[in-house]
């Protein structure tokens, strides 16, 4: 009951905050925009940088009216629930097409805005569940790109396994916290529970769910990369560390989190999601350096059949590993291209 109070005032603390920070930030952008626009296209002229200016200023007050938007019909939800109640099954499935138009929404605006190109190559059967999606994790995109592709275009009930600090978005907060996903807390003191809360989020997959995690736990940088071998450097591990340095665009998979969501649900398939072209958005430096405008995006989706799956951990390490070689191999083929 105390764990629950306190959590309770954590959350209402927090949406005290983002919810009226978000408010305000629209109001401000739309009211404001004839100034900066007009300053953008100053600094773009200046600049002659493909208008990175202009449209960053366009994108930002865009996305923060898919959150205007996501908080008022999320609230509506709420609202018109407590008038007229519904089942949880249907509670469920209304958040998350709600979840699926969000992401689906944002993406869209990223692709126009920065003038993207895609291209899906798809022989996974999407549609068809249960499954763990693995996630390439090479910005913050990537969850844009599953919802848009996967919950919206197959109609498949995505679960999440993400890092706790994207609760600070009030659309992934509110949303997030009514369906069976999981916010990480990587720097918990109490490591068993988040085991747990991992563990269980991966029973009851039906035939529509899919669950999706990073293998890899953060976003791929090279400063992140030569931490890594720095740190199986110190540590003395030989074979870990040959693995990593053969690594050039992914980071060395953390095998706890999906060795344990794989024992945790033992019938599931894998779909493994590798893509390029988001590189330029893995930080505001990048972006505002023009490096996300007309980039091609390129997304492939694999699956492999739970019987193609070691069953003893060890084997599963060895898998998980060789399978994570073969994203990095997949995007080396097409950053050459």
């Amino acid at each position: 009951m105390r764990r629950r109070s306190v959590r309770l005032r954590v959350v209402l603390g927090r949406r005290l905050l983002t919810i009226p920070g978000y408010l305000i930030a629209w109001f401000v952008c739309v009211v404001t925009s004839p100034v900066w626009l007009i300053l953008a296209g100053i600094i773009d002229a200046v600049r002659r940088n493909r208008g990175v200016a202009l449209r960053s200023g366009v994108f930002l007050t865009y996305f923060l009216s898919c959150e205007v938007v996501g908080i008022a019909i999320s609230a509506g939800l709420w609202a018109w629930t407590k008038i007229f109640p519904i089942d949880d099954e249907r509670w469920a499935d209304l958040h998350y097409r709600l979840e699926a138009w969000w992401g689906t929404s944002v993406l869209s605006g990223v692709v126009r805005v920065f003038g993207l190109r895609m291209e899906v190559e798809d022989d996974a059967d999407l549609g068809r569940g249960p499954y763990l999606l693995l996630v390439r994790h090479a910005s913050s995109a990537d969850t844009l790109l599953a919802s848009a592709l996967v919950s919206r275009l197959h109609g498949t009930r995505l679960r999440y396994l993400v890092k706790r600090e994207l609760l600070w978005d009030p659309c992934i907060d509110i949303v997030g916290n009514r369906l069976p996903n999981v916010f990480v807390d990587r720097f918990s003191d109490d490591s068993a529970r988040e085991i747990r809360r991992t563990r269980e989020i991966a029973r009851g997959l039906g035939p529509r769910d899919g669950l999706l995690t990073h293998p890899e736990g953060t976003r791929f940088s090279e400063e992140k990369r030569s931490r890594v071998l720095e740190r199986l450097e110190r540590q003395g591990d030989a074979k870990m560390l040959a693995y990593a340095r053969s690594l050039q665009f992914v980071l060395p998979p953390r095998p706890g989190g999906t060795l344990g969501l794989l024992e945790a649900a033992p019938q599931v398939d894998v779909v493994v999601c590798s893509h390029t072209g988001f590189e330029g958005a893995a930080s505001l430096a990048q972006i505002w350096r023009g490096s996300l405008v007309h980039q091609k995006v390129r997304v492939h989706f694999r699956r492999i059949p739970r019987n193609a799956i070691p069953s003893e951990r060890q084997e599963q390490l060895a898998w998980l590993l060789e399978e994570w070689k073969r994203v990095d191999a997949w995007v080396a083929s097409q950053r050459a291209i």
